[in-house]
Order: C-alpha cells, then structure tokens, then sequence
C-alpha cells in the first residue's frame, strides 16, 4: 500500500545552512503535511518563478494542483515507476531526508583529524545523502558552516576506470577554477577541478580523469541525485556560494559513500594516536638508526620508483655520512581516508637539517594501520 505523500514528508523543517531554493521547497512541504495546501501552492508557485528550470519544483507544483481535486498518494502521484519520475522522487526523498535526519550535532566526520592553519575549509562529500558539507577549520576544530544538495555518477561511488560513471572515493584537493567562458553550457556556473588520480589512486591502478565539481546546464535547475559521469554536481547558484568557501590548492575535498560520525574527544584520541606515530618516525630519523628508522615503514612501502629495499639501502647510505640530523614538521595535516579507518594521509612541510646538507620539502604519506600500529606505506615529494 501506497502511504499518503503527507506521510511521506512528514515533520519537514527547512534548515539555516541550507540553500534557499531547498528552503523554499522544505517550506512547500511542510505546509502540505499541515494541510495548508494553499500557502504550499503559494511557497512553490514563489520558488518555479524565481527557478523555472527547477523540475521537482514543477513536479510539487503539478501535485498540488491536483490535490484540488483528489487527495495525492505519492510524489509524482502515479503508481509507475518511469525512469525520470523516479530519479525526481529520489532527489525529493534527499532533500527530504536533509530536513528531517539531521546531523549529530555532538559529532564531525572521521577524517578531519588535524587540518593545519592554511586550510580555511573543507568540503566533506556524502554520497548516499547526495550532499556536501563544508566545514571551517577554527584552531584545528571542524565547525559545519554550510551545506547542499550535490548529485553524483549514474554508477555511485567507487570510481576505477575511465568511463565507468562513478565517483572516486578519496582526499583530494581543489587544483584550479575553470570560469563559464572555458566551457560548454553543460558545466553552468564553471568547475573547480580535483587531482583525481592521485598518487594513491595510481598506485591502486585506478585511471580516468576530469573529476569536478560543477555546475548544471541551464536548462536544469538540479539533477537528480546518479545523473553525473563521476562529477560532483550542484546547481548554479549553489556551486557560486560554494566558491566563497574554496581556495585553490587549500581546500581539502573528502569524498564518502557514507561519512563516519565520530565525538570530539574520539576525534582526539585518534589525533593523537596518529600524530605520536609520526612524531616517532621523527624522532627515529634523527638517530641517524637506520633500523630504527625503517621500521617505520610498510613492507609494501613505495616512493616514487623505489620500494623498501632500495629505499633502506639509500637511507644507510646517506646516513653514514652524517655526524647529526635534526627534522623539523610545519603545517602538519592528519587526515583519514574515507571508507577506510586504519588509512591515513599526512602531509607537512618538512625543515631538514643535517652536518652535511639542508633542506625543506613539501611531502605527503599515506600511512596504514595494522594490529594497532601505524606504519608508512606510501611517499611523495612534491
């Protein structure tokens, strides 16, 4: 049996970081569950003026029009179950299910364990919610500040080969802003693209390219929720208000199939456990032990064209012709990997300091967890 669309939108409550355009549609809605059919009409009669292309919002519109007649039973009121019909019932029940599950207020995503200072924000991507939230990094603490209704690929998430229509799974970073005169009418507002693959990816023999956030054609206001080849997508007017949150090179973009919810003094705990490990590693190099050190290090560490081996036989090389080594971490950045709990990116800038030489790098590891310890399996220079 089919529940009455009342039902199925009960309690829904518009929310203070949302969007206007998911504000306005919340408001629709709630005043149809409250039988308040004519301030409802009036709220999305408001919102296809002001958006004509918004086709959930003619969808809404089209339902109450035909409430005047007949009680509705469901979004769309027919019972097929037609491609394009259900796609726009799935964008409904996500923009639904942004109003009424709302966020642990006690709780931030697992992976933003330190950011350093150069971060302003982060944009955390739920796929399963088709949403994307920004947090501002304030003294290394993750506050939410905004969020939107995002679409994804046809495939979901998982991204692998060119042209499987997925959405990589991952941290990456925003590389450049490519403006509306660079590109087709299919991209709106412009793209802010990411550094899919990264060398993790890489190494994991993932391929493809051209993963952006974008905007949306202008003859659609939104699309549904698995309409994109693998971008992420917003509406035009949401991809400009996520731009005053976006710095290029400096914004962090965590992409989730389902984001892991964690308490402030677990994000703590997990902080510092990783933070102790790198500091170690620290602390081993300037020993100038090379045992000590490598220990460090996965079995199946690579860096650039050198695995462990030949990476040890290098380090005891330059270590013998050294009488002190000191290093130095700057702007240190602890990051867990989505979908991945005991997988870590790390990057700093690293002030290396020797009898012998000086140096200063910019560098990023991926560390793994296994049997409670923390080891590097991965490294680049930049």
């Amino acid at each position: 049996m089919r529940r009455p669309l009342s039902t199925l939108l009960l309690a829904v409550l518009p929310l203070a970081a949302a969007a206007d355009a998911d504000r306005q549609l919340a408001d629709s809605l709630l005043a149809v569950t409250q039988s308040r059919v004519p301030e409802a009409f009036s709220a999305v009669e408001q919102l296809t003026r002001q958006h004509p292309n918004f086709r959930l919002a003619h969808l809404v519109r089209g339902d109450l029009l035909l409430a005047r007649a007949r009680p509705l039973e469901t979004l769309g009121n027919a019972a097929t179950r037609s491609g394009e019909l259900e796609q726009l019932r799935d964008e409904a029940r996500q923009r639904v299910r942004a109003a009424t599950d709302p966020l642990p207020q006690d709780k931030v995503p697992v992976y933003l364990l330190n950011l350093d200072g150069g971060y302003r924000h982060a944009l955390v991507v739920d796929a399963n919610r088709s949403r994307l939230y920004v947090y501002a990094n304030r003294a290394g603490l993750p506050v939410r500040v905004a969020d939107f209704y995002v679409t994804i690929g046809k495939a979901g998430p998982g991204k692998q080969r060119e042209g499987d229509n997925r959405t990589p799974i991952g941290v990456y970073s925003v590389s450049s802003f490519k403006s509306p005169r660079e590109l087709s009418d299919f991209y709106g507002s412009g793209a802010f693209t990411l550094d899919y693959p990264n060398e993790w990816d890489t190494r994991q023999g993932r391929n493809g390219h051209g993963i952006w956030i974008h905007g949306s054609p202008s003859s659609t206001y939104s699309r549904t929720p698995r309409a994109s080849e693998g971008c992420v997508v917003l509406a035009n007017d949401d991809l400009t208000r996520l731009g005053q949150y976006i710095e290029i090179g400096k914004t962090p973009v965590f992409i989730a199939e389902t984001i892991e919810w964690v308490a402030h003094d677990e994000l703590a705990d997990r902080r510092n456990e990783l933070s102790g490990a790198l500091d170690r590693w620290r602390q081993d190099w300037e020993s100038r032990d090379t045992a000590r050190l490598l220990a460090h290090y996965h079995p199946s560490f690579r860096a650039g064209t050198q695995d462990l081996r030949a990476f040890g036989a290098s380090k005891q090389k330059v270590n013998a012709g050294k009488t002190w080594i000191k290093v130095g971490l700057d702007r240190v950045s602890l990051m867990l990997y989505p979908e991945r709990p005991d997988f870590a990116l790390v990057s700093f800038v690293q002030d290396y300091r020797s009898s012998n030489l000086s140096d200063r790098t910019e560098k990023r590891q991926f560390w793994r967890r296994d049997n409670g310890r923390w080891t590097i399996i991965h490294e680049t220079s930049l």
